[in-house]
């Protein structure tokens, strides 16, 4: 939600906050601009973490494929150089300290916001305050009873893989030994331990995370680490878990009530109100009939910059913002806040609301964040899958978008348009999840690129993410940054809608292109290609030994023939002449961006130029105005924007 889920006016980076009522803004949101923590250096034994796991598994009496199956869901054996993730957990094991996390970072989140993506309400936003350690949930502080169990320093917990590790073994041999069980060497015998590891306080989310770890175990896992270390885990394919632990466990059951979910995630109903307050105003969503009266057509995935609890909060405030899901970060869970029929206030961008589905991401602290959970990433994709079957959403990134490629609607709104869940999340990783890997077409060459670096391999520079101007960690990510020559001391490509110089930012998306995104080859020169962005000609490095974009297939629009250049519009709504009489019109005004002729970017759908009237709590007013004008999404920067079909030809992609 960086800023707040909807925000279009806020200054890139800053996360731009509403009002919520009394004191929850306090206990909500937690400081919202919040960086990773610098890295720390590890200690020797990082070299050596497959005998960490040995050691610690022998030292506590917990099966060692039990603990590398629990680090593998939490973090995927990744140290991330000691860096926390979005919650505050550090370490292979993912050992949470929140508020350790928030005291190294600075809040910088300041400035209004709008909260549906138009200028139909007034912004609003919370004061912010950070919660004592007694208000943070017991999951979000696992590393401090890891150190008492271990005797370790927290410190130490912090900073040393080992060390992190033995303390995930303590962590499940107290769990078995609070349920009663014994240390067996049997990993069939850990099923309930592994469940109560997982923070959930709930039955159906502590097994959900546990199926997933023992499918983890009868699958059997093998990669090399961000710090370059192999770890193996050996297939069980015949292994059973003893799931009768979990049953004694004591925990609630989940109030589902109508969930749209699938059947292989944890889900619960958090509805956000439909309300109407003071003079006439309402919220926090706009009822509808989609897809009948819409296609959703997009699924948007954002980070809440909030913690669990506070988030769920605040989208019961008829005050405040919504969206339709949130993912929790430690276990995978999934609230479901708003039917898909009805649109959420969440992209900033009325119209991409409007054709949308908003999934947010629980993370809080990381500037942009720092990493993610694979319990977060696995459970995310089953949502995304299941809303791709079920809406016909293609599986690609000009359907499945960031918060950071949702144009601005409007040429003032661009510059306060929303950069998360930012470049460190793992798009390569997730659509792998998504059952759809990104994958290069074939032939030797293409008139088309899909981006696709290595992203443990891919750490290009970024400042900002604790303290402004001060370089982040060195960090795997899923960008490639552009120059204006192909030249790594050539000047950044330059976004003349943002209004300002180009940075390395790691919220300034000016010169930045994405993983899965694709673009049309402008131009090659040894091991640097160049593309269409944003109007221009944009070089990025893509050496053959370590490619950074593959061939691509699709189809691309051009000016047509005599026009000069084009438009590019952030929303797609009909001409003026398809309004009835008593829905006023929309202004159809472009963006300050422009396609020269001669210039090609790659079309992601055809959609209609549509508008969906709702600016009033009684629902008789509503209307969805559809228009004769037919529009093209395009990849045109690193967000996505709209061209009028009228404008442009369309032809195939060979290079």
């Amino acid at each position: 939600m960086r800023g707040s889920a909807t925000d279009p006016t806020s200054a890139p980076g800053h996360r731009h906050l509403r009002r919520a009522a009394g004191p929850l803004a306090s206990a909500a949101l937690l400081l919202p601009l919040l960086g990773a923590a610098p890295a720390q250096s590890a200690a020797d034994s990082t070299d050596h973490l497959q005998e960490a796991f040995a050691t610690a598994a022998a030292d506590y009496h917990v099966p060692q494929s039990v603990l590398l199956a629990v680090s593998y869901l939490q973090s995927r054996w990744d140290w991330h150089a000691g860096a926390p993730s979005v919650t505050g957990g550090y370490g292979p094991m993912h050992l949470t300290d929140a508020r350790t996390a928030l005291a190294v970072t600075e809040h910088l989140a300041e400035g209004p916001g709008d909260a549906r993506g138009d200028t139909a309400r007034a912004a609003v936003h919370p004061d912010v305050q950070v919660p004592a350690e007694s208000a943070l949930p017991a999951r979000l502080k696992t590393l401090r009873k890891a150190a008492e169990l271990t005797g370790l320093p927290a410190e130490r917990l912090r900073t040393d893989p080992a060390a992190n590790v033995a303390g995930g073994a303590a962590l499940l041999a107290a769990a078995q030994k609070e349920l009663g069980e014994p240390l067996s060497a049997d990993p069939a015998d850990w099923y309930g331990a592994v469940a109560r590891f997982s923070g959930a306080d709930d039955t159906a989310t502590a097994a959900a995370y546990a199926n997933d770890v023992y499918d983890v175990l009868r699958t059997g896992e093998e990669r090399t680490t961000d710090d370059g270390q192999l770890v193996a885990l050996a297939a069980q394919p015949l292994l059973t878990a003893d799931t009768a632990p979990l049953r004694r466990a004591g925990l609630r059951t989940l109030p589902r009530d109508g969930v749209e979910c699938p059947s292989s995630v944890s889900c619960e109903s958090v509805w956000a109100p439909y309300a109407e307050f003071g003079d006439g105003d309402y919220g926090n969503h706009d009822l509808g009939d989609r897809p009948v009266s819409q296609r959703i057509r997009y699924l948007v995935i954002h980070d809440t910059e909030g913690t669990w609890d506070g988030v769920l909060n605040l989208v019961q405030d008829p005050t405040y913002v919504s969206w339709n899901y949130t993912v929790r970060s430690t276990d995978g869970l999934i609230a479901q806040h708003v039917k898909a029929k009805d649109v959420a206030w969440h992209a900033g961008n009325w119209d991409v609301n409007a054709r949308s589905i908003g999934i947010e991401h629980e993370g809080f602290l990381a500037d942009p964040d720092a990493w993610y959970t694979e319990a977060m990433y696995r459970s995310s994709a089953r949502l995304v899958k299941y809303l791709s079957e079920r809406y016909g959403i293609p599986l690609d990134r000009q359907h499945i978008l960031g918060h950071d490629n949702v144009p601005g609607p409007t040429a003032s709104s661009v510059p306060g348009m929303h950069t998360d869940p930012g470049p460190y999340w793992d798009w390569r990783h997730y659509f792998q999840l998504l059952g759809h890997p990104f994958r290069r077409s074939p032939g030797k060459s293409s008139g088309l690129v899909t981006i696709l670096p290595d992203y443990a391999a891919n750490q290009p520079t970024y400042t900002g993410c604790a303290t402004s101007g001060v370089a982040c960690a060195a960090h795997g990510s899923s960008e490639v940054r552009l120059y204006t020559d192909h030249d790594v001391n050539a000047p950044l490509v330059k976004d003349v809608g943002l209004k300002k110089d180009p940075t390395v930012d790691v919220n300034d998306l000016s010169s930045r292109v994405s993983t899965g995104q694709q673009y049309a080859v402008a131009d090659r020169w040894g091991d640097w290609t160049a593309i269409w962005y944003l109007g221009q000609k944009a070089w990025f490095q893509n050496p053959r030994k370590a490619a950074t974009a593959v061939p691509a297939q699709g189809l691309v629009i051009t000016p047509r023939d005599g026009l000069a250049s084009v438009p590019v519009y952030g929303r797609a709504y009909p001409e003026k002449e398809a309004y009835p009489a008593d829905v006023p019109a929309q202004a159809v005004v472009p963006l300050p961006y422009t396609i020269p002729a001669g210039q090609k970017y790659v079309v992601g759908d055809v959609v209609p130029g549509e508008y969906y009237y709702a600016v009033t709590f009684t629902t008789d007013a509503h209307r969805v105005v559809v228009g004769k004008d037919l529009y093209y999404e395009i990849q045109y920067g690193h967000r996505v924007g709209f061209v009028r079909a009228a404008d442009v030809s369309v032809e195939g992609s060979a290079g």
